[in-house]
């Protein structure tokens, strides 16, 4: 779940990063096709397994609760009723994420591309794939923890060797 809310940190920070960028480019150049967008969303809506829209808003919530509780302690059901209010408006904002997500992808695959991209995730090794995402991107993330674990202590310890050959002792 760490891996889940990092990624959607991560992901909402470059949109955020995106979206900014993309208002500073002139309107013509913005200009896109509904059916480019439309495109461009069905591949959103098929490879988002992990529901990265509910993740940011739990993720948020759970932030915000510590955060105010913390401080305030003795109001946690004001706190709790509050938080809950506010993420009821949230859930139905999904949409306004998605198409943005679906410009970014519009902006940049041709519609041509989007087609065959959505016909691949519609196929059922897609659809495998798409669903496996998260399970797999956890595991190589665990992967590549381990290997940079081993390989800062192999390569601090192959420079040590050849600062020790050259005379140095660290």
């Amino acid at each position: 779940m760490t891996f889940l809310k990092t990624r959607a940190s991560l992901l909402m920070a470059a949109l955020i990063s995106l979206a900014t960028l993309v208002a500073v480019v002139p309107a013509g150049a913005q200009e896109l096709a509904p059916e480019h967008l439309a495109v461009a969303r069905k591949y959103i809506e098929l490879t988002d397994k992990s529901g990265i829209y509910e993740v940011s808003l739990v993720k948020t919530a759970v932030d915000t609760m510590r955060t105010i509780i913390s401080q305030n302690p003795e109001i946690t059901k004001p706190v709790d009723d509050a938080i809950t209010k506010t993420l009821e408006e949230y859930k139905g904002k999904k949409g306004d994420l998605l198409d943005q997500f679906a410009r970014v992808y519009a902006l940049n695959f041709t519609m041509e591309e989007l087609q065959q991209i959505v016909a691949f995730y519609e196929s059922p090794v897609g659809a495998k794939l798409a669903t496996a995402n998260a399970t797999l991107n956890q595991s190589i993330q665990t992967v590549m923890q381990v290997f940079e674990t081993n390989l800062k202590s192999e390569f601090f310890a192959k420079v040590r060797a050849e600062l020790k050959a050259g005379g140095f002792d660290v």
